[in-house]
């Protein structure tokens, strides 16, 4: 049954348009308590005093925690890329002496009603002595905490000989670029619930989806708990993005208040905490250097770049640093590269990950310095690319850098194929002509190209299990995350496929830590390659023991057979057969035919030390306003190869939310401080983002023309191929309207900040 490739409606849909979905505010226990967080309006202070006793006094308020009620409890550790020297940059659940940031949480209320609670945490009063803020990461380091400073990690990767290739140039170009700071503000915000089942000694912990078994490891080590007495189970979730799914202080409080109050313990975060609480991202300054010869072949690039980290380093720790340091290269060959990276403090909301995480940052940089180096030189921005693509032939190219602890291995690759198919769709020459016809009579419209390699199928491991009843059904349960991508129906149509079953027969369990002895989750662009292949190779094997044991049943020989519409049959005597079912029926405890386990049950596990390389190229039309500063996209197409689309229509789906975060990302959305660190946006009033109305019809080109050897299925991720060209691509075409090359150097492009540059005449934006 061939279901792998087809475009099957999304089984997780059906309990969602019926609104039967439980999401964590939907979930309510006997006699629980609601936490409401006291937060930080002051930027950077020490603590003078907290004075609860008027919260206290409100009736239903139970208990109210400040730093010192959970002292003994240790910071939130990195899950990610951590390291010595940023330990003691980690964040604390509750502030202990000095805060940092408007919004970090000072102290927490619980009380048997949520307004109640709410109305407690206003009667808390806190004193600050306020501190001036550090917010330029650029600019001059500060004080941490007395002792240290607020650059937390400096490291530097390097391939090649660098100063070589720089005193051999025919051309130099030298460039500084930033991106701003935005994030990924899904439609649910925060929450959680939990509860303490003393009978079975458990904490069962509600609504963290992402990371469950990783979040369960660091819960159960912070409370002193086996990781075994602690369960996480995934709700229905609104969005992830990078932003849910992480340990946060709030998560940590909910359990550990759940155990010390001895009743369960519900918080569900509002809109204003989640723009001032929730990570931040992006927020990166570029300096560099790029050697070619006089043809344009780039022979050397020398990068120092300022990451800031807000007030804290989190759960993942120097990842959007190391992984904007690794693939900044992109396609392009570069024998020679140095890059520093600087991960530094402010006192602004911490940051994290945020869809394509320090490559949405790294491709706008490297595809600005492309197109430079083309106008410097003059050389068509199609071909200045072309010259520079690493060839198929290359492939597996080893980049000489590494990315989350491997060593950063572009799989496979046909970037010059793909570059052919774009510039055919768009039938570039002629829309380059048409588009300088149309600047010649008045119009500010321009092309942008941007061309990416993103990375996905982070190891080591992920496990499947797959099991048939004698009913027929199959339950396929894996340790890893779903976060609203579709992950039960890819799935359960690899299931499908393997045992040739219907797909309504198959039902998946997933991010349950009772459920499977490990588990990572769904970040890195990794559930379908990594659990993708762990569920097909338990199908293999699940297939080959059921053969196994209808041969016996049938009296036949195994190669014989054959698996068929969910019965195994012999080849050409189809009435000779047993259903899958039966062959499950046959292996109940007492049967002859049970070897280590009863059932009809198979496991397997997929470990991996190398990530996979999807790619991608977008191209851009757009028609600027100079009396509005807004920016018309008039088209937009994006090619992207992900090696194998095990649902073309989720891939689609996939590509085009992740276009609309790029593009709010490169024109809107942006958060600001003023001189104090007063959060300028705390509400969507000020959170500008795109809505359908700005969103153009997107054209979108997928191919399958490089299946990675990695995998049996040849499958990438398709998760943020999506976004990060997006801000190259917009500022690429803001550049050709103006007929300015270099006139952008920043994003986001803000209406303000494009009518500054549309009347400026010169200078850059």
């Amino acid at each position: 049954m061939a279901v792998i490739g087809e475009s099957v409606l999304r089984l997780e849909d059906q309990p969602l348009l019926r609104g039967e979905g439980r999401f964590v505010a939907d979930i309510n226990l006997l006699h629980q308590l609601h936490m409401r967080i006291v937060r930080s309006h002051a930027a950077h202070g020490t603590i003078e005093s907290i004075d609860a006793a008027e919260a206290l006094d409100v009736p239903g308020v139970v208990a109210v925690w400040t730093g010192a009620d959970v002292a003994d409890i240790p910071p939130i550790d990195f899950r990610q890329v951590g390291a010595d020297q940023m330990v003691p940059y980690r964040q604390p659940i509750l502030a202990q002496d000095r805060v940092r940031y408007v919004g970090e949480p000072v102290a927490a209320v619980f009380a048997t009603d949520p307004y109640i609670a709410e109305d407690g945490a206003e009667a808390v009063v806190v004193e600050v002595s306020e501190l001036a803020p550090v917010l330029d990461a650029a600019g001059a380091l500060g004080d941490f905490d007395g002792r240290l400073d607020t650059e937390a990690y400096v490291f530097t990767e390097q391939t090649g000989d660098v100063d070589a290739a720089f005193a051999r140039a025919g051309h130099v170009l030298e460039a500084e670029f930033s991106v701003g700071r935005h994030t990924g503000v899904p439609l649910e915000c925060r929450g959680a619930v939990a509860v303490h089942h003393r009978n079975t000694r458990t904490l069962e912990f509600l609504g963290a989806a992402k990371v469950p078994f990783q979040n369960r490891d660091a819960l159960a080590r912070m409370l002193g708990l086996p990781p075994s007495g602690v369960v996480l189970r995934e709700a229905h979730v609104g969005g992830g993005f990078g932003v849910r799914g992480e340990l946060y202080p709030e998560d940590v409080l909910v359990a550990l208040a759940a155990l010390r109050l001895g009743r369960p313990v519900k918080w569900i975060e509002d809109r204003q905490e989640h723009l001032v609480a929730a990570n931040h991202s992006r927020d990166q300054r570029y300096r560099l250097r790029v050697a070619t010869d006089v043809s344009g072949v780039v022979e050397g690039l020398e990068v120092e770049f300022i990451s800031d980290q807000g007030a804290y380093v989190r759960t993942h720790g120097a990842t959007v640093a190391t992984l904007a340091a690794a693939m900044l290269p992109g396609p392009y060959r570069i024998p020679n590269y140095r890059v520093t990276g600087r991960v530094r403090l402010s006192n602004k909301t911490p940051a994290g990950t945020y869809r394509a995480p320090g490559r949405y940052e790294s491709t706008f940089v490297r595809e600005r310095a492309m197109d430079a180096i083309a106008a410097e030189l003059g050389i068509d921005r199609a071909e200045i690319r072309r010259r520079n693509l690493i060839g198929s032939e290359e492939m597996p190219f080893e980049r000489g850098v590494d990315a989350l602890g491997t060593p950063v291995v572009y799989d496979s690759g046909q970037y010059e194929m793909m570059l052919d198919r774009v510039m055919g769709h768009i039938d570039y020459r002629a829309l380059v002509a048409s588009l300088a016809e149309r600047r010649a009579n008045g119009e500010l419209v321009g092309l942008g190209l941007g061309f990416f390699v993103e990375k996905s199928g982070l190891g080591p491991f992920a496990g499947s299990r797959i099991e048939v009843d004698p009913s027929g059904s199959v339950t396929v349960t894996t340790g890893e995350a779903s976060v609203g991508q579709g992950f039960e129906t890819v799935m359960a149509q690899i299931c499908t496929e393997v045992l040739s079953v219907e797909l309504d027969t198959v039902s998946v369990v997933h991010g349950q830590t009772d459920q499977m002895s490990y588990g990572m989750g769904a970040f890195a662009s990794r559930a379908t390659v990594m659990a993708g292949t762990a569920t097909h190779a338990a199908g293999v094997a699940l297939r080959r023991r059921a053969i196994e044991v209808a041969a016996e049943m049938l009296e036949a020989s195994p190669e014989d057979l054959e698996l068929v519409d969910g019965a195994v049959r012999v080849v050409g005597s189809p009435t000779r057969a047993v259903s899958l079912g039966a062959v499950a029926s046959a292996l109940g405890p007492a049967s002859p035919h049970v070897q280590d386990r009863p059932g009809l049950v198979a496991e397997e596990w997929y470990t991996t030390s190398h990530m996979n390389y999807p790619y991608g190229l977008h191209a851009g039309v757009v028609v600027l306003d100079p009396d509005t500063g807004s920016v018309g996209i008039e088209r937009y197409v994006i090619a992207y190869d992900i090696g194998r689309a095990i649902n073309p229509m989720l891939v689609e789906g996939q590509i085009v939310g992740g276009a609309a975060q790029g593009l709010g990302g490169a024109l809107f959305e942006d958060f600001g401080y003023d001189e104090i660190g007063q959060p300028l946006v705390t509400t969507f009033m000020d959170y500008l983002m795109p809505t359908a109305a700005e969103m153009p019809d997107l054209e979108i080109l997928l191919s399958e023309d490089a299946p990675s050897p990695l995998n049996p299925l040849g499958v990438k991720g398709a998760g943020e191929g999506g976004t990060n060209a997006c801000g190259a691509v917009i500022a690429a075409a803001v550049d050709d309207a103006l007929g300015r090359p270099g006139a952008v150097t920043s994003l986001p492009l803000t209406p303000e900040r494009l009518h500054t540059l549309c009347r400026s005449g010169g200078g850059s934006s």
